[in-house]
């Protein structure tokens, strides 16, 4: 009797698990704007943990003794590549000799890359400020889940044509947003070159204190030569960044202000991060939308003072 009750409780067992079906898949993403497609488009079948969190700067992130027990136990790796996550790359090269470890920007033509010359030669990371190209990892992440869950493999790929549906209409409404700064307000200044596809795709002209990485530091040289411009050209609002420190910027306030040119800080923009979990920014949509809005309500129509903060 005691044998057939063992068989009757394990074959329950059994059943039970199968009814619950698989164990969710460990996802490890490096950036908040991968972690949160990943989430979108894996549902309920993976548990995606993204390592760096609000405010954090991949350029110069370190991983810590936590990240490496993730990694190590993750059963898929994605990380943006282009060297945005540079002091990272020793440990995904590791990573990559025992665990599927996933560039999500692979995909994307060479030929729409950016390759700046005073990036010494590499493309530009920053590709999810191109709606269109991040469609593009989107289906990237949704054939990378598949890979490690084939039995997943027609949710992954209706769950990405359904979000790239939505990243088309939010494209098209940024589109539309962006026409309606008059064209001589069209100078997106920010803290450092992180915009450059936005201005791509969106007729923007971009000018930045610092360059693509922010491992370089910038020089009062630098500075004084975008007060030139943001004087000359009447600029009417700079931004700051969520991942960067904002003293640059307000230097570039206050030297403009000392040549006479009024100049407010137009609001802060989500660059290398996301914004906090659980709020509309702390989602790539949502971040997009912030930051569009932002844009626009600082270098809109000249009929009105540009929003903002103005200096102290």
């Amino acid at each position: 009797m005691r044998m057939l009750a063992w068989v009757v409780a394990a074959v329950g067992v059994a059943l039970t698990a199968r009814a619950e079906g698989p164990a969710p898949r460990k996802v490890v993403a490096t950036t908040g704007m991968i972690a949160d497609v990943a989430r979108v488009i894996a549902g309920d079948r993976a548990r995606v943990t993204g390592l760096m969190g609000e405010g954090v700067d991949p350029h110069l992130y370190k991983a810590t003794p936590g990240d490496m027990r993730l990694l190590a136990d993750a059963d898929l790796i994605l990380y943006n590549g282009l060297h945005l996550e540079g002091r990272l790359g020793d440990v995904l090269v590791r990573m990559a000799r025992r665990t599927p470890t996933v560039q999500v920007t692979d995909t994307i033509p060479e030929a729409r890359l950016h390759e700046p010359p005073e990036f010494e030669g590499h493309y530009d990371p920053h590709v999810w400020f191109d709606v269109r190209l991040w469609k593009a990892v989107a289906t990237r992440i949704g054939a990378a889940l598949a890979e490690i869950d084939a039995e997943g493999k027609e949710h992954y790929a209706a769950a990405a044509e359904a979000y790239g549906r939505s990243l088309d209409e939010l494209h098209t409404w940024a589109e539309e947003r962006f026409r309606s700064i008059p064209e001589e307000r069209r100078l997106l200044v920010t803290a450092h070159d992180a915009f450059g596809y936005l201005g791509s795709a969106y007729a923007l002209r971009v000018m930045a204190i610092q360059g693509i990485s922010t491992d370089s530091e910038a020089s009062i040289k630098d500075i004084n030569h975008l007060v030139d411009t943001v004087v000359e050209l009447k600029v009417p609002a700079v931004f700051v960044e969520t991942s960067v420190p904002r003293k640059t910027i307000e230097a570039l306030v206050e030297g403009a202000r000392a040549r006479g040119h009024r100049l407010v800080i137009g609001g802060e923009l989500f660059s290398d991060a996301l914004g906090r979990d659980g709020t509309p920014e702390g989602t790539y949509i949502g971040m997009v939308r912030h930051n569009v809005n932002t844009i626009v309500g600082a270098l809109g129509p000249s009929d009105r003072p540009a929003a903002g903060v103005a200096p102290r």
